[in-house]
C-alpha cells in the first residue's frame, strides 16, 4: 500500500508509517460536460485482494450515512431513479434500494438530479439535499426533501430552492458538517463554470431543522491552481484534533484530470490553506481514474475511510470505492492499495 501525503504542504513531515489494516476484509458531480472519455491506457482494475469497486455500477458522487450500524449510500441519478440509494452492513456488499426521491418538485427538469447528501437532523428525521436543474432560468440549484427513514422515500419540502444564486451561476454539490459545538453547516459550490464565472466552495450555518440557512455564506476556496482547471466542487469537511480539513474535487469529471484536493484551517470559516499538490489523483492511484465526489465515513471497525467514485473503463461507469485514511497532526492521508 502507498500513503498519499498527510502533510505535504503544511510544513510538516510526510507520514512514513502505514498501518496496513486490510480494507474492510475482516472492512456531478458537477463540472462541464466531459471533454473526452477517460484514457484506457491510464488504468487497470484494482488488485485482486481489493474489494473495489464496492459498487460495480454507475454510482457517482457517493454520500454515505451510517444509522444504527447500517450504511446507506446515495448517488447521482440513473437507472430510472432520481436519487440512487444502496444499503450495507460492511461497506463491501451493497443492496440496491428503490428510488429515494421518487417525486421531484415542479421547478426541476427531470433526469438531472445530482450529488445527493443526507443528514440525520434528529432521531428519525432525515433531510436530503439534492442538486437539480431549474426549468427557468436553467441554472442548477439545491433543494431539500425529508423522510423518517434513511431509505426514504423523501418528500420534497415546498416548491422553493434552498440555494440558487443566479448571479453566481446557481449552486450544486451540497454537503453538511456538524461542528464541535453542535452548529450545523451547509457547504456547496457555486456553479460559475456554467457561464464563465469563478467557482467557490461556500459555507453557511443551517437552521436547527436543516431546511433553511441561518446566516450568509462565506467563501472558502476557489479554483486558483493549475491542476484544478476551471472549477472546484464536491466539498467534504471533517474536523480532527482542532484541524478542519476541506476535501474537494476539481477539473473535468469526465476523465483522468479529475482529482481530489485538500485544504486546512483552524476555524470552520477559514481561512483555508490549500496543499500545493492534489490529495488523490489518477497518477497517485492508476487503478482509480478520475477520483472524486468524495465522502468520509467511519467503518464498522472504527477505521476512517475515504469513499469516492472513479471511472471503470471497460464498463464506462463511475463505480464507488472505499480506501483507508491515516491521520497525522489532525490531517488525513489516503492509503492506496
Amino acid at each position: 500500500m502507498r500513503l498519499r501525503s498527510a502533510a505535504a504542504s503544511r510544513g510538516g513531515p510526510v507520514a512514513a508509517a502505514v498501518v496496513a489494516t486490510a480494507l474492510l476484509l475482516g472492512a456531478c458531480g458537477g463540472g462541464d460536460a466531459p471533454a473526452s472519455d477517460p484514457d484506457p491506457a491510464s488504468t487497470s482494475a484494482p488488485s485482486d485482494d481489493s474489494p473495489n469497486p464496492v459498487v460495480a455500477d454507475d454510482f457517482p458522487d457517493p454520500d454515505v450515512l451510517e444509522v444504527d450500524g447500517v450504511y446507506y449510500a446515495y448517488a447521482t441519478e440513473g437507472n430510472l431513479r432520481n436519487v440512487r440509494v444502496a444499503r450495507s452492513d460492511d461497506l463491501v456488499e451493497w443492496e440496491t434500494l428503490p428510488d429515494a426521491l421518487p417525486d421531484l418538485p415542479s421547478w426541476v427538469i427531470p433526469g438531472k438530479t445530482w450529488a445527493p447528501e443526507v443528514a440525520e437532523i434528529a432521531a428519525g428525521q432525515y433531510v436530503l439535499y439534492f442538486t437539480a436543474t431549474n426549468v427557468e432560468p436553467t441554472f442548477q440549484c439545491i433543494g431539500t426533501a425529508t423522510a423518517t427513514s434513511p431509505e426514504g422515500p423523501f418528500t420534497v419540502v415546498g416548491e422553493g430552492m434552498l440555494v440558487c444564486p443566479p448571479d453566481e451561476g446557481g449552486a450544486i454539490d451540497a454537503a453538511t458538517f456538524a461542528d464541535a459545538d453542535g452548529t450545523r453547516y451547509l457547504l456547496w459550490k457555486n456553479d460559475g463554470n456554467c457561464c464563465g464565472l469563478d467557482t467557490w466552495i461556500q459555507i453557511a450555518p443551517l437552521a436547527p431543522d436543516g431546511l433553511s440557512l441561518a446566516g450568509p455564506p462565506t467563501r472558502l476556496v476557489q479554483q486558483d491552481q493549475e491542476w484544478e482547471g476551471n472549477l472546484v466542487e464536491a466539498p467534504t469537511l471533517v474536523l480532527r484534533d482542532g484541524v478542519y480539513t476541506l476535501l474537494y474535487s476539481a477539473n473535468d469529471y469526465g476523465g483522468a484530470s479529475y482529482a481530489i484536493g485538500r485544504a486546512t484551517a483552524t476555524s470552520v470559516l477559514g481561512p483555508y490553506t490549500k496543499d500545493e499538490e492534489p490529495f488523490l489523483t489518477t497518477s497517485d492511484a492508476p487503478d482509480y481514474v478520475g477520483p472524486g465526489g468524495q465522502d468520509v465515513v467511519v467503518g464498522p471497525d472504527g477505521e476512517d475511510l475515504l469513499v469516492f467514485h472513479s471511472w471503470y473503463l471497460e464498463e464506462t461507469y463511475r463505480g464507488m470505492n472505499v480506501l483507508p485514511l491515516e491521520w497525522q497532526d489532525g490531517v488525513p492521508g489516503v492509503v492506496v492499495d
